[in-house]
């Protein structure tokens, strides 16, 4: 799966303006907050997609609790009509993911695998994606966990309230 230049220069905005910038609407292409989830809207080309950030974040290394210093991590999924996507996941950790290491999804006693390149992680097909976000619409939350380059593993917990509003509006706002 590609992910557009755009819609990447959003993400590292995102992470630059920070998780608090999220809750406060600074940046002026969210649309929409939906609880524990926001929608943005990107207009050339166009590209919608809902966001959230963890509420929960676990560092280890060798089974003890470390310190890690990480970028933004967000858990997504994102609409683009002009390529065709519709429901894609997305996922970057805020670090750059070990080689040929796969992030797992576990939501409600379901697991998921997304394969990683540098510090993004997605499913493999768009089968994989629908199976994904169906689950996370019928979920409560999804740990999310996934191994650095430097052997941290790191489980992150994202609260899906608000979710499925936040993607139906996404998707809506992109059918336009």
């Amino acid at each position: 799966m590609q992910i557009s230049k755009s819609f990447l220069g959003m993400a590292a905005l995102i992470a630059m303006v920070g998780q608090s910038a999220i809750a406060q609407n600074v940046s002026n292409n969210r649309v929409a907050a939906k609880t524990d989830w926001s929608v943005f809207v990107e207009e050339n080309p166009k590209e919608c997609w809902g966001v959230s950030v963890p509420t929960e974040t676990v560092n280890t290394r060798d089974g003890r609790v470390v310190a890690a210093n990480r970028g933004e991590i967000l858990l997504m999924v994102f609409f683009r009509p002009s390529a065709e996507a519709s429901g894609q996941v997305a996922f970057t950790g805020g670090y750059p993911f070990r080689e040929g290491s796969q992030v797992s999804v576990e939501i409600g006693g379901s697991e998921f695998s997304l394969f990683t390149d540098g510090d993004w992680a997605w499913p493999a097909s768009a089968a994989d994606d629908a199976k994904l976000v169906a689950a996370m619409k019928r979920g409560s939350d999804a740990v999310v966990t996934g191994l650095s380059s430097r052997g941290t593993t790191t489980k992150d917990t994202f609260s899906l309230l608000g979710f499925t509003a936040a993607v139906e509006d996404a998707e809506t706002r992109c059918a336009s």
